[in-house]
């Protein structure tokens, strides 16, 4: 491994610590004697609270719940969270449900029903404890009386495939769903409500996270219509019966800001992409780096991204610093899935860079998702240099086609460009690092 990969990947393990779930806990929430403080902004009393119950969805669910019980001990009472397939683990007190991401499962229904349960027995003197984390929406699915499991299945597959963003697909799973947007609040009212996010959203909106299970919701029926109808998605007939339903007033939207629900709910963001960054540029400063930060809202076609991302690093490179530049950037691609293969976004994103890069020398480009998970592969995500497409190329691969069969995976994999963490455990969107070499003297 040369240098400048290690150093892309001391990099992105900067923003990966940044982002540690059990560590964003336990900085925002603190007990002194009976006065809980939480994010610095309110403070609760524990001499009016009967129990504190727990409950929680996410990829960093269980790190969450673990920085929750250092704090709080033997004050939680019961809880109940949901991760993804093998996340999970014993924890005290909590019952932990593993399910599947991104198309929803049985495990999920389990968990998400036991969610409810426990929200439900909530008293008015009672503290439910919320902890949301990147995959939630997924992993705790609930969908409303007359759509299957199946349904919603097809549903969300669909919407994935064709490259919508999140926040229009999470704007669907709300108004299919009895514990997103704002419904799980509604269920606990009226018990005090603290929900704590990991946003794994581009600009940390409370209610796309976790598609906002605790917070008033500011999409309709006629808005997730709306969405299906602008990426052609072929939604199941009982799909569309309850949309068109909810949409003539015939079933009560999700619950707004005037819903009594929320008279007694907080919501906070713990940790963010940005924070992430910040870490990164930290990191690449250390390290002798002249750290950019140059964009946490990073959307778009993952492909073009990429060939963006490396004309950007062309362009720095022209200015011929004497000083080795890395450039920061975060958000989160979509791919629309036409082709087969196997890939993700972050592994489009660098084949994509590879492309526009391809013969030039001193820029590397890594891209990886923070959960440690790129699309339905065992990668992270990418690298890509000036030599990336010769390698895949010298292995029998083309690189268009890779990108047109959405088969980044194998091209990169014998380029030898491939970034695999494993699972991380935490979930703040995806982190782009550009290395741009320093100027050779003239």
């Amino acid at each position: 491994m040369d240098e400048r990969r290690a150093a892309a990947l001391r990099i992105l393990d900067a923003a990966l610590r940044a982002a540690d779930p059990r560590a964003a806990v336990l900085r925002a929430l603190a007990i002194d004697g009976t006065r809980l403080r939480v994010a610095d902004q309110e403070e609760i009393d524990l001499k009016v609270v009967d129990r504190v119950l727990l409950v929680g969805a996410g990829k960093a669910a269980v790190g969450m719940a673990r920085g929750a019980l250092e704090v709080f001990g033997g004050w939680i009472a019961e809880g109940s969270l949901t991760t993804r397939h093998g996340g999970g683990a014993d924890l005290p007190g909590i019952e932990v449900w593993e399910a599947a991401h991104p198309v929803p499962d049985t495990g999920g229904l389990a968990g998400a029903a036991d969610a409810l349960r426990l929200a439900r027995a909530a008293g008015p003197r009672d503290l439910v404890l919320c902890l949301l984390s990147g995959g939630a929406s997924a992993l705790w699915p609930a969908p409303v009386a007359g759509v299957s499991l199946s349904d919603l299945q097809r549903v969300t597959e669909r919407l994935v495939r064709c490259g919508a963003p999140i926040a229009e697909i999470n704007c669907v799973r709300k108004h299919l769903s009895r514990i997103a947007g704002g419904r799980l609040a509604q269920a606990a009212a009226p018990a005090r409500i603290v929900t704590l996010a990991i946003s794994d959203v581009v600009g940390g909106a409370l209610d796309a996270i976790g598609s906002g299970p605790t917070v008033p919701d500011p999409t309709t029926y006629e808005d997730a219509l709306e969405v299906l109808d602008r990426w052609e998605v072929d939604a199941p007939a009982s799909v569309l019966a309850h949309l068109r339903r909810g949409d003539a007033g015939q079933i009560a939207d999700t619950p707004d800001d005037f819903d009594p629900a929320f008279a007694r709910a907080s919501a906070y963001v713990i940790a963010s992409n940005a924070d992430a960054l910040r870490a990164a540029a930290d990191e690449a400063a250390r390290l002798g780096w002249d750290a950019r930060v140059v964009a946490d809202d990073v959307e778009g076609d993952a492909r073009s991204v990429g060939e963006q991302v490396a004309r950007l690093g062309l362009e720095t490179r022209a200015e011929r610093s004497p000083r080795p530049i890395a450039l920061l950037l975060g958000g989160e691609t979509t791919v629309a899935v036409k082709g087969g293969g196997r890939g993700g976004r972050n592994q489009e994103l660098a084949l994509g860079a590879a492309l526009e890069l391809s013969g030039e020398s001193g820029i590397l480009v890594a891209s990886a998702a923070t959960d440690g998970v790129d699309g339905p592969t065992d990668a992270a995500g990418g690298f890509a240099d000036g030599g990336t497409v010769a390698r895949g190329e010298a292995a029998g691969l083309d690189a268009d086609d890779a990108l047109r069969r959405n088969d980044a995976y194998p091209f990169l994999r014998a380029a030898g460009d491939l970034i695999v963490t494993g699972p991380t455990g935490t979930n703040v969107n995806d982190i782009i690092v550009v290395l741009v070499d320093p100027a050779s003297p003239d």
